[in-house]
């Protein structure tokens, strides 16, 4: 059975991530690397392990997490679609299981909220997992001077947390930003489509959704 630890260690996985990444940073694009691709997998992980879901379920959400931006490598546009059709064909060389391997395709295809529905546990996983990863480590500017909006809400984001609450059925985003860097109208003016996504796949999982942004609750 595929693992998450056998994805990670692939050399084709390994490369294509980190060409992706290469690529979205001659765009100027914030991090996309092994950091984010790590992170949304053990975040992904995580809330459907809290919410008691299966652990092979659980193990799909961090494979699915781990691949979600793998699609970067062809085009920024659509990055989805073809990561779904890039992560399916890996998988399925990799031996593994075709049901299994769909599911985790459809979790890539489906994480932009442009185009992506939450169609599964382990694709609502992926969605909140990625749309909450906002930092000041995935800045890439050196220069202050020249940050878009992006860059400087990332660089004011101090700390972002997810909870699960699987008592009360809550997702529960927990920012922390500087507000001498970007304000809270910053935030929302580049982020609330993906606070609706993760709502949308927080509902998908049985889960109601809060946002609180130090430590006040936005939503």
């Amino acid at each position: 059975m595929l693992s998450v630890d056998d994805v990670r260690a692939n050399p084709v996985v390994h490369k294509l991530v980190k060409v992706a990444d290469e690529h979205l940073s001659a765009q100027g694009y914030t991090e996309h690397g092994q950091r984010h691709a790590n992170l949304v997998s053990h975040i992904a992980g995580n809330i459907l392990a809290r919410l008691g879901y299966a652990p092979r379920t659980v193990e799909l959400a961090q494979i699915a997490g781990y691949l979600h931006d793998i699609g970067n490598v062809a085009n920024r546009q659509d990055h989805a679609t073809a990561g779904a059709t890039i992560a399916l064909n890996v998988l399925l060389q990799m031996g593994m299981d075709p049901e299994e391997a769909a599911i985790v395709a459809g979790a890539v295809g489906n994480h932009e909220e442009r185009l992506g529905e939450p169609i599964s546990p382990v694709s609502a996983a992926v969605i909140i997992a990625d749309k909450s990863d906002v930092h000041r480590t995935r800045v890439r500017n050196p220069n202050p001077a020249l940050f878009d909006i992006h860059d400087r809400v990332n660089d004011a984001a101090q700390h972002s947390f997810v909870r699960i609450d699987p008592e009360r059925r809550l997702v529960i985003l927990e920012l922390t930003i500087d507000q001498a860097k970007a304000s809270v109208v910053d935030y929302f003016e580049i982020f609330l489509s993906r606070m609706l996504f993760i709502r949308k796949s927080a509902q998908f999982l049985g889960c109601g959704f809060q946002l609180f942004i130090n430590r006040t609750q936005m939503l």
